[in-house]
């Protein structure tokens, strides 16, 4: 009787011809971090300087200052910190360029361990290395991936980490001053604008992470609120106290 041979069924994932979200770019943890800390900073500013019985102009021009300090400083810092790793990576690349120039057969000898150690037979793992080791660019990627656990050509850019978080901060930060910009004589329309705008980045980062809207939406408000009243309360018994 013959013997019909079947290949293994596909996951669900790989039968409908799955993509991966872009995990490595430079721009969504600073866009998060920038509104999420714009939101929170600012209003919590706002509902201290508030907090402390002074006048609607001080608690407008406190935001806006804040708005424009703030999303500065997260653009500077951002810049600095991304800038100073990629060189870090780069420094990196450029020793490892060094010793395939100068050791390739130890760099080749290296590569082929790091494959056995893997599981790879022996003298599988010899060959894939010699033919990957042919292209000198090539090698250097696989060398940086297995080594470094890095991407050559998929290095974050401190020019779109500074845009992503100047702009989210101040795009945050801008929702508990909105309201007064509009008309508004009172803190709670600012406080309850940024809550609902709390609520909506932790959905919109539920929608890029998979993760719960509901879950994402409330954890984001329920910190953003804490940190709002407890200012809030500070600035209530500190403007007493100095009053």
């Amino acid at each position: 009787m013959a013997i019909i041979e079947t290949e293994a069924p596909l996951h669900e994932a790989h039968r409908d011809n799955h993509t991966h979200r872009d995990v490595n770019g430079g721009w969504l943890r600073p866009a998060v971090f920038g509104a999420m800390d714009g939101l929170v900073s600012n209003l919590a500013l706002m509902t201290g300087v508030a907090g402390g019985a002074v006048g609607q102009q001080t608690v407008v021009l406190s935001g806006l200052a804040g708005l424009a300090a703030g999303a500065f400083s997260m653009a500077a810092g951002e810049y600095t910190s991304v800038a100073s790793q990629r060189e870090l990576v780069e420094a990196e690349l450029d020793v490892e360029r060094r010793e395939l120039k100068k050791h390739p057969a130890d760099e080749e000898a290296e590569l082929a361990a790091l494959y056995e150690a893997r599981g790879v037979e022996p003298r599988l793992a010899r060959e894939v290395a010699r033919q990957l080791s042919r292209d000198p660019e090539q090698a250097l990627e696989i060398h940086a991936r297995e080594e470094l656990g890095i991407d050559p050509g998929d290095l974050p850019s401190p020019l779109v980490a500074a845009v992503s978080s100047f702009g989210s901060f101040a795009l945050g930060a801008l929702l508990p001053v909105l309201p007064f910009l509009l008309g508004a004589t009172a803190l709670w329309p600012a406080v309850v604008l940024a809550l609902v705008g709390l609520f909506l980045c932790g959905a919109v980062v539920a929608k890029v992470t998979a993760r719960s809207l509901w879950y994402s939406g409330l954890r984001q408000l329920a910190l953003g609120g804490a940190a709002a009243g407890v200012t809030y309360a500070l600035g209530s018994l500190f403007g007493t106290a100095v009053g």
